[in-house]
């Protein structure tokens, strides 16, 4: 049988579904998944509109039950869905409930195997759940793994030789993977961002149908997850904006500003701690740091300065990628001049003296935020942003992820939409018991 293209809607709104639905299919995606989101936030509505609006289609509800397997796929499949999603890690009993009242509806049950993390065990479960009279199972990276970089490729072919029922897999599939999927055994593809952001979602879809049955990847700059040596390239694409949405709202520098505008800075952090005006350590970091490096210095946020126009072309020698100073810069009109990514907190025009007081690669404390040698440093016209270097993996394919959504919502916005009609503003208010209601 030839792969099949599957779309989950991921949404929390159903109207923004339902415009990605129709986009895509258009395109020719085979089967429409309303995404656990989507139920958690709009119930069953979701597949009750997707049936009405899509009657050819095959309508998925990605339930992930784990419990009251009977209840949970009846109410879905009455709803409309032709499959519901289960959890592989529920019992026994309650996979036999969901594939007996599937059956009652003329509905089918897929096991998702999230959460079986060696091959041994997905390859065991799958064999396990087929028996139970499972009609598919779905081999499954979740979103919080895929942006530690993990992939559901692993062990997709062993579940595929494996069992004789389908095998979808899903996990930040795009275009230039989906290929891999089918070549690895996949009858279904599961694709979520790669589509749904997608400013243009049918010429997302046709794209990778296109991949899929040519086996021909099809290049894309969007919707990949990176590894260690692909952090500076995502970060690059990013903004300081979408780095603070990946970390909560939180990480910036406060009080450090740019130089100049239109620049911008992505790098581990080379830290420097000096006293005021006292310049010997910042300008012995440069010889000291790395191509691609951030000097970030702390000078106790006051003047005169530590940093300058020779300290600036010695940088450029470098191939460092710019300068952060809690602290005061000078020489702003030749560094200007050079296009050098340089932040600071105060211009002065009166220079320090070099002291040699200070210490290099310390941690520092500078506007609310730590930040240690190693850690990435991402700055533009925003400002500054610090990134752990334990998590900059993980951030930084979560800041690619916002910068796609928004590419999507802006595309809306071009076409006649509101940022308000678009997020439904009013119906995510934040409700929290208090004085509001007269409970405080």
């Amino acid at each position: 049988m030839a792969p099949t293209l599957q779309l989950a809607l991921d949404f929390v709104n159903l109207s923004q579904a339902l415009r990605v639905a129709e986009e895509a299919f258009k395109g020719g995606v085979d089967i429409l998944e309303a995404g656990t989101p989507l139920i958690k936030s709009e119930g069953l509505e979701a597949v009750r509109r997707l049936r009405a609006g899509f009657p050819d289609a095959c309508i998925v509800a990605d339930m992930k039950v784990m419990d009251a397997g009977r209840v949970e796929t009846e109410a879905a499949a009455r709803a409309g869905a032709d499959v519901v999603h289960v959890l592989g890690a529920a019992s026994d009993s309650t996979i036999r409930e969901c594939v007996e009242s599937a059956r009652r509806y003329d509905a089918t049950v897929c096991v998702d195997l999230m959460g079986e993390s060696s091959r041994e065990s997905l390859v065991k479960r799958a064999a396990e759940v087929e028996v139970l009279g499972a009609h598919s199972v779905c081999v499954h990276t979740p979103i919080d793994q895929q942006m530690r970089a993990e992939s559901p490729f692993r062990f997709l072919e062993a579940v595929a030789d494996a069992v004789a029922i389908p095998v979808a897999v899903a996990g930040g599939i795009n275009s230039e993977t989906a290929p891999a999927a089918v070549e690895a055994g996949a009858s279904i593809v599961i694709v979520g961002g790669a589509i749904a952001k997608a400013a243009d979602a049918r010429g997302a879809t046709e794209k990778i149908k296109k991949a899929m049955s040519s086996g021909i990847p099809e290049e894309t700059e969007m919707f990949r997850r990176s590894g260690e040596k692909g952090i500076a390239d995502v970060l690059a694409r990013t903004s300081a904006a979408d780095i603070t949405e990946a970390l909560h709202n939180s990480g910036a520098i406060e009080g450090i500003r740019p130089v100049a505008e239109g620049l911008k800075i992505a790098g581990p952090a080379l830290t420097v701690w000096t006293y005021p005006g006292d310049w010997a350590k910042p300008v012995q970091a440069i010889d000291r740091a790395s191509e691609g490096r951030v000097i970030v210095i702390d000078a106790g946020g006051r003047p005169p300065a530590v940093w300058g126009e020779k300290a600036t072309m010695s940088c450029l020698q470098r191939k460092l990628a710019g300068v952060v100073i809690h602290g005061a810069i000078r020489d702003v009109v030749n560094i200007r001049e050079m296009r050098f990514p340089a932040f600071a907190g105060l211009i002065t025009p009166v220079a320090g003296e070099p002291k040699g007081q200070g210490m290099i690669g310390v941690p520092l404390n500078i506007g609310g935020q730590r930040i240690r040698t190693d850690d990435w440093i991402v700055g533009d016209d925003d400002g500054v942003v610090v990134i752990p270097k334990e998590k900059a993996v993980e951030v930084a394919n979560r800041a690619q992820s916002v910068l796609e959504r928004e590419e999507r919502e802006m595309s809306e916005i071009e076409g006649g939409s509101t940022l308000g009609r678009i997020s439904e503003l009013i119906r995510w208010e934040h409700h929290k018991k208090g004085k509001q209601d007269g409970n405080g």
